[in-house]
């Protein structure tokens, strides 16, 4: 490079946008790659027995005997709505690290001075929680459609699931096969169990990244290289990101069952109304306290193997746009 030229800027100089993209590649790639292991989970927390949508009498064959077109079916079954994850994955974590970034650029101490452990802690928290809400505008009816697919219900079809909810825009005034109370139902199915989501992210959110964010911090002060080059690598935030995930993953788990089972309960009720309290009187009622703990292995699991990529992934991502672009330039 000649020395009268500028020394190049980031990929992309924009915090904003780098929070964006970085948090679509994380989300894009954690949820794609963790699809089998989500949608065991959801049939052991909806109490199914074959969790693979396979017969009980095929399911007790070895794999090597099992026909192909069973083992097509089990395939379907395992990424039975996926289609709904590749398009509400991406906008979800990007809402989220738009969010989360933004809060901390405005409230913690400017680069170079570093914020007490307690400042830290209600900053990280706070900024998680607030964009765990803004994620949820996007992640909660791809939750309902996704959810009910797993479950098997409408063939295991994300597009039927959706069609069956826009089915009650139908409902009320059929003079013009429209009306305005059909839509506030479609947009209340769309948006079922949004409370009880919003009540298992915010704690999760605030213990994962909490622990996340403390154990780079500390990993920081250890390795003189993160600060001469002021960027975290990828590998350690991603192993952080997955003990952080499997911890807040299991602490949460009797908030993530309520969660399904009110997703899911319009399929197994014909009530109007699903009340959370309702819910968990009966699964107390009929299935016990240890109905709340179904699924925590799928799901301890997947979260830990999802904590690494998804964060992972989004500090690889960060890392290249904000200085890979420069790191080239100087070896030109």
């Amino acid at each position: 490079m000649a020395a009268d030229q500028p020394a190049p800027e980031s990929l992309v100089s924009s915090p904003w946008a780098r929070s964006l993209l970085s948090g679509a590649v994380a989300g894009f790639t954690v949820d794609l790659s963790l699809y089998p292991l989500d949608t065991i989970k959801t049939r052991l927390q909806k109490g199914q027995q074959n969790v693979l949508g396979t017969s009980s009498a095929s399911s007790s064959k070895p794999f090597w005997k099992t026909s192909p077109a069973a083992l097509r079916q089990t395939i379907r079954g395992i990424y039975a709505g996926v289609p709904s994850v590749v398009l509400g994955s991406a906008p979800s974590a990007a809402f989220f690290f738009i969010v989360y970034d933004g809060v901390k650029l405005s409230i913690l101490p400017p680069s170079g001075k570093e914020p007490t452990k307690l400042e830290g802690f209600l900053t990280h928290s706070l900024a998680s929680s607030l964009g765990e809400i803004a994620a949820c505008a996007v992640r909660v009816p791809t939750e309902v459609i996704k959810q009910r697919a797993q479950a098997g219900l409408f063939g295991g079809s994300s597009l039927h699931a959706l069609k069956d909810i826009l089915s009650l825009r139908h409902q009320g005034d059929k003079s013009n096969g429209l009306s305005v109370r059909g839509y506030v139902q479609v947009i209340r199915e769309l948006y079922r169990g949004t409370g009880i989501t919003i009540a298992r992210e915010i704690p999760f959110t605030v213990v994962q990244f909490t622990l996340w964010e403390a154990m780079k911090n500390q990993y920081a002060r250890w390795d003189s290289k993160v600060t001469t080059s002021g960027q975290i690598p990828a590998a350690p935030s991603a192993f952080f990101g997955s003990l952080a995930g499997g911890i807040a993953a299991g602490l949460t788990t009797p908030l993530d069952v309520i969660k399904t089972r009110v997703m899911l309960a319009r399929r197994e009720s014909d009530s109007d109304g699903v009340r959370v309290k309702d819910v968990v009187r009966r699964i107390m009622r009929e299935e016990g306290m240890e109905a709340f703990w179904r699924g925590i292995g799928p799901r301890v699991t997947a979260v830990a193997l999802g904590g690494a990529i998804f964060l992972g992934s989004y500090q690889w991502a960060w890392n290249t746009l904000e200085g890979g672009y420069r790191k080239r330039k100087d070896r030109e």
